[in-house]
């Protein structure tokens, strides 16, 4: 049924809208009358938290966005760096929280849309996509149901689409019980002279819209993405988008098809808030008015509203600013893909946003109020108390290594990812390099086949959980060493904060430590931010997710004979650890603490920046000159587990000593300290990096060698690689068939 425009907007209505009576007030000084219905609507779409950034724009901008090889930082659809070759890489991360807990196929399908739709706005080609899972805990009932239905729609919408998903992360825990986090990132590439941006120029030029119709699924999707979740959610199910990644795909072929014939002046995705968003943001970067008249929009649906039409987040569509003498070889391409071609409005000099339909002004809106000046807001913040110190008495060792060691490896968040990643065609396009399970993935760059890209995401939220700033730190330094493991000199992140509801001081207090965790890194480590997305009020029933500021990294290799691997080579290579200074065996916070004596308790590991800096360029260098055969960083459970992980890729064991001195054996086993690497080279030149490390004021040490079946750790433990492989394959796929006992 059509929702008619002259509906009474009371107080209740604006609450449905997600608007506070504050900023209800503002907006009748902005207009000096009350909304129309359909006004309502574009200001609750455009000044929700999901579209406005309102809550988080201030600590942003402290972020550092640019850089020797930043094209383009935050503020268009995506990041664009220069890769060399008058070639660039064009990237982001963005959330489906709200709609993948909702609909779980469908809410993670449709996200993969949107942010491969980011980066071909931009006139690049996407050539991968990763994604970050956080699920609750594996004894929830709707655990499996969510993790089955998120897995198939990432994979049915990326199969389908033709692009490779190379990796990503999936981890559980209860705090995600009633709010998952499903996180996409896609990377493209284009010629770095044809940067396609969104900001409208010109004035009485076509406003086009293309690619699908719409139709009444997504409206109100951007503000539902803006609020908690209660008992109602399932509700909200008519606001998940429904997507199609056929049509997506020769959405793609016609843009870059378009692109290509010169008619392209400004361009810009219907993601949140459809229409509205987009064609607000283009007129208001370009200081424009925009005129639509919606009588010309294609709808797949009978008598749709002005207010339908407007908050519709339909799937696969475009809005354009064209040349007008070359509208008729637009259409041609357009009509040649099989999509709608329509010309729905044009642009003004007045400023004002004004939408017209069935015969009737149904808006007239100041265009900069709804875009660049959306509110701001400086929420007030605690910083959060930090947990004590844990000394090593009050960790105790465990009974038996190796049964925690294997309890380790076969835990939910341990255990490998195979059966995710099966289900994701990682081979199309043909230039994937190294495959999802090492360090970060790395893919062949078309046009210059001596060169390559990797990428990875990661972040560790119980750190950030108990120290955002240290948390938000490592999550960029993990980021940054995971590029450094596969020889890949780390250029830029996209991050992903997700977070709860910031009108609570405790939230948002996480919220700004942990962004200037991330600023710190980013500076010291010269790793900008280049795009992003910030997704808060993740919670049910008012319990927050633990904070959770995903980052994914890029990083080149010039030459990509040189990419390493966590593997084992061959028998009888020399196992080394490199770091600043000697292990101190961290334990709090520690994935043994958690999985081995079921606390979670402790500070997190401090980051050193500026010897993770200086570690990795050293390691870096090494891989360069061709001295290592498979490099792995130290990171969650510790240098036992990455032993393990290096032996099981690989099918070969290795005998260790573990030793340091002044630690307890179970913490030079399990502490996660920060920035190490284990490296892996020709016995006959460990001495010699050994002591390149000492000249260089770095603590290295050899640990033992590698081969045979089993992993040794002398004094502790004899573990069968194959066991370590068996129980690493088990509990994913047991799980997800339904045959465990949790």
């Amino acid at each position: 049924m059509s929702i008619p425009n002259d509906i009474e907007i009371t107080p209740e209505l604006v609450a449905e809208h997600g608007l506070k009576p504050d900023e209800y007030e503002r907006i009748l000084e902005l207009i000096g009358r009350t909304p129309t219905l359909t006004e309502l609507g574009i200001f609750s779409a455009m000044w929700n938290e999901h579209c406005s950034y309102k809550s988080s724009k201030k600590w942003l901008r402290t972020l550092p966005t640019t850089g020797d090889r930043v094209i383009l930082g935050p503020g268009e659809n995506a990041g664009v760096i220069d890769i060399g070759d008058g070639q660039a890489a064009i990237f982001k991360m963005e959330s489906h929280n709200h709609p993948s807990f909702i609909e779980p196929y469908q809410g993670a399908a449709t996200g993969v849309g949107g942010i491969l739709r980011d980066v071909f706005t931009m006139g690049a080609r996407p050539i991968a996509a990763m994604n970050a899972l956080r699920f609750g805990s594996p004894d929830h009932p709707k655990t499996r149901h969510l993790v089955s239905g998120v897995v198939a729609g990432v994979g049915g919408y990326g199969n389908s689409f033709g692009v490779p998903t190379v990796g990503g992360e999936v981890n559980f825990h209860p705090r995600y019980n009633g709010n998952i986090l499903v996180n996409a990132f896609a990377l493209g590439l284009a010629d770095a002279d044809k940067i396609f941006l969104s900001e409208a120029k010109g004035v009485g030029l076509p406003v086009v819209y293309l690619g699908a119709k719409t139709g009444r699924d997504g409206i109100h999707g951007a503000s539902m993405a803006s609020q908690e979740f209660a008992d109602d959610s399932e509700e909200k199910r008519p606001t998940v988008q429904v997507g199609d990644p056929f049509t997506e795909k020769c959405l793609l072929e016609a843009c870059l098809e378009l692109m290509a014939s010169g008619a392209v002046i400004a361009i810009q995705d219907m993601g949140a808030a459809g229409l509205t968003c987009s064609a607000v943001e283009m007129g208001a970067k370009g200081s424009l008015g925009i005129d639509l008249d919606l009588d010309k929009v294609p709808c797949r649906e009978e008598r749709m509203s002005a207010y339908e039409m407007m908050l519709s987040e339909s799937q696969e569509r475009m809005l354009m600013v064209l040349k007008p003498e070359l509208e008729n070889e637009a259409q041609a391409i357009f009509t040649k893909w099989g999509l709608d071609f329509a010309i729905v409005g044009k642009t003004t000099d007045t400023l004002r946003f004004r939408i017209f339909h069935e015969g009737e002004q149904v808006a007239d809106l100041p265009i900069k109020d709804l875009g660049d000046e959306a509110p701001e807001y400086d929420r007030p913040w605690v910083a959060p108390t930090l947990r004590p110190a844990l000394g090593h008495q009050d960790v105790p060792p465990p009974n038996d290594v190796a049964d925690a060691l294997l309890t380790l490896i076969g835990s939910p968040d341990l255990c490998s990812r195979r059966w995710v990643w099966e289900q994701y065609d990682h081979l199309i396009q043909s230039n994937t390099a190294q495959i999802p399970g090492g360090d970060a993935a790395v893919l062949r760059v078309e046009g210059a086949p001596h060169k390559g890209l990797a990428v990875c995401a990661d972040v560790t939220p119980r750190y950030v959980e108990a120290d955002p700033f240290e948390g938000g730190k490592q999550a960029v330094a993990e980021v940054w060493r995971n590029l450094t493991c596969v020889g890949a000199e780390p250029i830029a992140i996209t991050d992903n904060l997700n977070f709860g509801n910031p009108e609570r001081p405790e939230i948002m207090g996480t919220l700004v430590r942990a962004i200037e965790g991330i600023g710190e890194a980013c500076r010291i480590l010269e790793f900008p931010v280049v795009s992003g997305n910030v997704s808060l009020y993740n919670e049910t029933n008012g319990e927050a997710i633990l904070p959770t500021p995903a980052i994914a990294g890029v990083g080149l290799l010039p030459d990509l004979s040189k990419m390493t691997t966590m593997k084992f080579k061959q028998d009888g290579d020399a196992i080394l650890l490199i770091g600043a200074e000697a292990p101190a065996g961290h334990l709090g916070q520690s994935l043994y603490l958690r999985e081995v004596l079921g606390r979670e308790d402790g500070p997190p590991p401090h980051v050193a920046l500026e010897n993770e800096r200086k570690v990795g360029d050293f390691v870096r260098g090494l891989i360069v000159d061709d001295q290592l055969s498979a490099v792995h960083d130290v990171s969650d459970g510790g240098l036992a587990i990455c032993l393990a992980e290096m032996a099981m890729a690989s099918g070969t064991g290795a005998s260790v000593s573990l030793a340091f001195a002044d630690i307890p054996e179970h913490a030079s086993l399990f502490g996660e300290d920060q920035g190490f690497y284990v490296m892996v080279c020709a016995d006959s030149i460990s001495d010699q990096i050994i002591a390149k490390a000492h000249n260089s004021a770095l603590f290295a040490t050899r640990l033992g060698i590698t081969g045979g079946s089993d992993l040794t750790i002398e004094g502790s433990a004899a573990i069968s690689v194959a066991d370590m492989q068996e129980r690493h394959q088990h509990w994913l796929p047991t799980y997800m068939a339904g045959e465990l006992a949790i």
